[in-house]
């Protein structure tokens, strides 16, 4: 049970580390144009993230995938862009149900790409055969996934405060946050070691 702990709290961790808070930006995109009675759907999303980033772990481990970290590093903002610049333009559209699919694709493969920048250290935590890992590899999923549930119902209930105390549109609540995403990670595209070369 220790060990269940100690993994899963790596988990948790590497999604509510105030220094590395790509993941909430992530999330914080993800969620914004949904409420409460989305429940279902903002569940299944995050799970479906948390399904791409272990797979990008399990192939990680066993070395089927290896990807340079500066690419990583610039494509994980690079998906936060588009998920937030996604909501920007469609705020206030009543087309949730349009291209679901397509969102529980693209949200897949954000969570690989956001696995594979976590994969290198991953790695260098965790001893012993590839198989060894598969167990404190689960451990830490459900930690991700703790976490990000957390982070979701925050995002939520201050959506909630946001639009029933301050009168805010869900429209412009969109809007807004997409906006404020955008601007905060444009900065980390442009400081991306990948332009140096």
């Amino acid at each position: 049970m220790s060990e269940f702990w100690i993994y899963f709290q790596i988990g948790l961790k590497h999604v509510l580390d105030i220094h590395a808070y790509d993941h909430v930006l992530f999330l914080i995109a993800l969620t914004v144009p949904y409420t409460f009675k989305d429940w279902k759907r903002i569940l299944l999303l995050v799970t479906v993230f948390t399904v791409g980033h272990t797979l990008a772990l399990v192939l990680s481990v066993f070395g089927i995938i290896a990807v340079k970290v500066s690419l990583v590093e610039f494509l994980i903002p690079i998906t936060i862009l588009i998920t937030a610049f996604y909501h920007l333009f469609t705020a206030g559209k009543a087309t949730k149900n349009d291209g679901l699919n397509l969102i529980f694709f693209v949200t897949l493969f954000f969570g690989i790409i956001h696995g594979l920048g976590f994969s290198n250290y991953f790695k260098t935590i965790l001893g012993g055969s590839a198989t060894s890992k598969l167990l404190p590899l689960g451990e830490f999923a459900l930690g991700i996934e703790a976490a990000q549930l957390v982070v979701v119902f925050v995002v939520l209930l201050l959506s909630y405060i946001v639009q029933t105390v301050f009168r805010f549109s869900k429209r412009d609540w969109a809007l807004v946050m997409s906006a404020f995403i955008i601007g905060v990670v444009i900065p980390m595209i442009v400081e991306s070691p990948i332009w140096n070369r």
